[in-house]
């Protein structure tokens, strides 16, 4: 092992990485503000923006898919200075993000009620009413800028592919503190305002979402960046783009869907069930989740930018470094909350069974075993048909669920990180896609096709 080669790796990780960390840190702080807040008004007030948060993540799935493209894609022709081609790369993700945002409205406008009666229906039970009101009222705000939220994702996502990490951060932080201090003032009714409670901090969020993609094109479109709007020209970008995307959309896609039949079982057995993994899985997402992108930007960047200049053995290089610095420093907090979760609970909430069952789920989102009773060692298998007929579950049962679902139910963090820089350390073996150019030469305007 070639450990000053690897420290000066690490040292680049974290140089790309800690912008983004602290973004990411404001991004979950601003999530993890909506549960505390929320938490207040009753545990139906969580479980409704948790269950719509689950069809807001397709949008994010959208945009962050996306946003990898334009990683791959700006990282690649920045390090073969091919600069006019990346401004046409960028312009073309933020406008299919922004069109791929469209859908979204309209769903949310229409079908937000079905949307979450449907969590119910899934165990043969009816959904409480106040959960669909408060759930289906907070998507349509939420999902009104979902364009914006693409646009958002994928231009910070560009900008970083450049090399420069610090204005998306400046302007994540500035937006998501906005976020932060409108969900209190709106949710609460502080300083004069009126107490929204659910519809208040939908709208700190979607108010958000605007301000962070108008700040990012003003960014990108003045002199504040490298990178620059152009016209749209060549088509061969845009194909290139949704073909890198694609597999991450349709991944983030697979593991979203994942996660409804996981939460309509929780939900069938009970709110408080349902409330505990909402704030379980904040808890691990507040204290992993930072790590867990910043270090998936890194890897895309270095990766990106050592294909661009025809190094592929360095891009192998730097992705396993990248792998394995994610495994010691996420498992290693991933590893302290299984210890301090119960002190980092009751933060959320005073209800006694909501911290019971947050307490296990933020455990086994680290991979811990949930306490179990003999019950327990049914199969999950059974557990989901007995709540399929409508049954009641024991501890046990929830537990054997919790421990069966918790690793695609909160997020893999540690995982997904690992598996990022993994594949893209696999993908450089060949020195980047294919060229889509008659040529066959490899490369489209100075750029080698972008890594899977």
């Amino acid at each position: 092992m070639d450990f000053p080669r690897l420290r000066r790796v690490w040292k680049r990780v974290f140089a790309l990485a800690w912008p983004v960390m602290a973004e990411q840190t404001f991004r979950t702080a601003m999530r993890t503000t909506d549960i505390l807040v929320t938490a207040l008004f009753s545990p139906a007030a969580v479980v409704a923006i948790g269950l719509a948060d689950l069809y807001a993540r397709f949008p994010l799935r959208i945009g962050l898919g996306l946003g990898g493209g334009a990683i791959a894609l700006s990282s690649q022709d920045t390090g073969a200075g091919a600069t006019d081609t990346r401004d046409e790369a960028v312009t073309q993700a933020i406008l299919v993000g922004l069109l791929a945002g469209i859908p979204f409205v309209l769903f949310g406008a229409f079908l937000g009620e079905q949307a979450i009666d449907v969590f119910g229906r899934f165990v043969g039970q009816e959904t409480p009413p106040a959960v669909v009101a408060l759930g289906s009222t907070y998507l349509a705000i939420v999902f009104a800028t979902a364009p914006a939220r693409h646009v958002a994702l994928v231009g910070a996502r560009a900008l970083q592919g450049t090399g420069d990490t610090r204005t998306p951060m400046y302007v994540n932080v500035a937006a998501n503190s906005v976020n932060i201090a409108g969900s209190i003032v709106l949710g609460l009714g502080l300083f004069g305002f009126p107490r929204l409670e659910v519809v208040g901090v939908a709208l700190a969020t979607a108010g958000a979402n605007v301000l962070t993609a108008g700040l990012l094109c003003v960014a990108i479109w003045g002199s504040w960046t490298e990178a620059n709007f152009a016209r749209p020209r060549d088509l061969t970008i845009a194909r290139q783009l949704l073909r890198v995307s694609a597999p991450r959309v349709a991944e983030g896609f697979g593991s979203e869907l994942a996660e409804f039949p996981f939460n309509a079982l929780l939900l069938g057995f009970g709110e408080a069930v349902n409330a505990g993994f909402q704030i379980g899985r904040r808890v691990y997402q507040q204290v992993t989740g930072p790590l867990s992108r910043g270090y998936n930007v890194a890897a895309s960047v270095l990766v990106g930018q050592a294909l661009g200049a025809g190094d592929p053995e360095e891009a192998r290089f730097n992705g396993w470094a990248v792998a394995g610095l994610g495994v010691l420093t996420v498992g290693a907090i991933g590893l302290a909350l299984v210890a301090l979760a119960p002190r980092l609970v009751p933060l959320f909430t005073d209800d006694a069974p909501t911290i019971r069952y947050a307490v296990d789920f933020a455990r086994a989102c680290t991979g811990w075993p949930a306490p179990r009773s003999p019950a327990s060692r049914r199969s999950p298998a059974r557990c989901r048909a007995r709540a399929r007929r409508g049954s009641r579950s024991s501890l046990g049962c929830r537990a054997c669920s919790a421990s069966f679902w918790a690793p695609r139910g909160c997020s893999g963090a540690r995982s997904r990180s690992v598996r990022t820089a993994r594949t893209s350390a696999c993908s450089s073996r060949t020195g980047g896609w294919r060229s889509s150019s008659p040529s066959g030469s490899g490369t489209r305007g100075g750029r080698a096709a972008p890594p899977r």
